[in-house]
């Protein structure tokens, strides 16, 4: 019975195994969540939220983003090169990375407006170490078709990080449990990674040649030269945030914004990458083709999204305070304007036309201006209001705008009208008024029971209605 339950092809087998590595090492830290919200305070996470913004900054460019190319060659023996070409970057991008923290340590940790963060630039350097080669081992094992190598590293990684924050969260050490958790899951996850592809793949490895990583350096170098600038602006558009408030407000309101944030993304991060995934399958087809697809295909993303993500705000705000602990309470000011930026952004990014009509110009130029424009925001709304509430309108404003205008910019690229998906998310507005309206009336009372009792019940007499459109 169980065999026939089983996918038959080779493809949807590596497409499971993928996909349940990657559901349960997701699902460990959704399910640790709340206990670690009562065992860390609001500034353990303003800490750990500072210290990711600055490594992921940096790790962005740790192997000069030559591990995407590990998968063009046809030789594993030229990949295998491109392999230790990354991991030698890496090395060396994580050197320069402590001398500049040894000579300059005092300075950085002046810029991040943060005295404790001190102590802990130390260990920057060796998260981009570690990030590098992971990515790295990753890519090559990705190139041999090791899914359940892919699958168990990710699970290996998100287990080790939940066990240390558990243990070191109850044993009181504040931030050291976070941070030291993410690093030593990082570090166990490469380490499992390092032993198997050595083991493994011992043979292939014996192939790698100076003369010929740097030959290979020089055939990619348009990814050091062009695809690492884009792959830092679109970093630096979702991280600098993070850095700023740190700098401009208390670490508990930047703990506090970071963890909401995370929160209300996991729908977005389960379902947009499987949607994206979907609509690259017609990189191939023409235009016409690719517009009529993505109208057909955005429309029916909107009309059943629309409704449950946007009606959230009336419950979830007394629904996380319930799960994450009363610590949290200042948090349900922050879903408003999140929320709404998170619907934009999820239902135009997993449409993104960038790879599909090849133009990653554009790709670097829209998270250069996002980046540039989130950065001014949260710096005149500090000199102006000195208020990190209105900050986070004010960049939840301009996320909604420019990724508006990307919709846009999605349809007028394929031949379409170009204010079709304006046009397209204001009639769903429409039709959700009187729902939202509803639903804000019933959260008035402020019983949450009651409240989601009402959401529960007009999300499903919509989506019923919906269907039959």
């Amino acid at each position: 019975m169980l065999n026939r339950l089983k996918p038959k092809s080779e493809f949807a087998r590596n497409v499971l195994t993928l996909m349940t590595g990657t559901t349960i090492a997701q699902a460990i830290p959704i399910a640790i969540s709340p206990i670690l919200t009562r065992i860390y305070t609001p500034e353990d996470f303003g800490m750990f939220a500072l210290y990711m913004s600055v490594a992921s900054i940096i790790s962005v460019v740790a192997t000069g983003r030559y591990e995407l190319a590990i998968m063009l060659p046809k030789k594993d023996e030229d990949a295998i090169n491109i392999v230790a070409l990354s991991i030698l970057i890496s090395f060396f991008v994580s050197f320069i990375a402590l001398l500049i923290v040894f000579f300059f340590n005092a300075q950085i940790t002046s810029l991040l407006g943060n005295p404790k963060i001190s102590s802990w630039l130390y260990f920057i350097p060796l998260s981009v170490l570690l990030t590098g080669v992971y990515q790295s081992f990753n890519y090559w094992s990705n190139r041999k078709k090791e899914y359940k190598r892919l699958a168990t590293s990710r699970v290996i990684q998100s287990g080790a990080t939940a066990t240390t924050n558990l243990g070191m969260g109850f044993g009181g050490f504040g931030s050291s449990g976070l941070i030291l958790g993410g690093v030593l899951g990082q570090g166990l996850a490469t380490a499992f990674f390092g032993k198997l592809v050595i083991k493994e793949d011992i043979k292939v490895f014996q192939k790698v040649k100076r003369l010929k990583i740097f030959a290979l350096a020089r055939r990619y170098i348009n990814y050091p030269k062009k695809s690492s600038v884009g792959a830092l602006f679109n970093t630096l558009s979702y991280q600098a945030e993070y850095i700023l408030f740190s700098i401009f407000f208390l670490l508990k309101d930047l703990g506090i914004y970071y963890f909401v944030n995370k929160i209300i993304n996991i729908p977005k991060q389960f379902l947009s990458a499987s949607i994206w995934q979907s609509f690259l399958s017609h990189s191939q087809e023409s235009k016409e083709y690719i517009l009529s697809s993505l109208k057909s295909k955005q429309e029916k993303v909107i009309k059943y999204s629309i409704l449950p993500m946007l009606s959230s705000v009336f419950i979830l705000p007394q629904l996380f305070v319930l799960i994450f602990g009363k610590n949290w309470i200042e948090a349900t000011d922050y879903f408003i304007p999140l929320i709404l930026a998170m619907h934009i952004n999820f239902v135009v990014a997993s449409f993104s036309l960038f790879v599909i009509i090849n133009r990653p110009d554009m790709e670097m130029k829209f998270n250069f201006f996002l980046a540039l424009f989130k950065i001014g925001a949260i710096y005149l709304s500090y000199l102006i209001f000195n208020n990190i509430l209105i900050s986070i309108y004010f960049i939840s404003l301009i996320q909604i705008l420019m990724f508006i205008y990307l919709g846009n910019w999605n349809y007028r690229n394929l031949g379409g009208s170009k204010y079709y998906f304006i046009g397209l998310y204001s009639k769903y507005l429409l039709y959700i008024a009187l729902p939202m309206g509803i639903l804000f009336y019933i959260s008035l009372f402020e019983s949450l029971y009651f409240t989601l009792f009402f959401y529960l019940l007009i999300n499903f007499i919509f989506l019923k209605g919906i269907q039959k459109r």
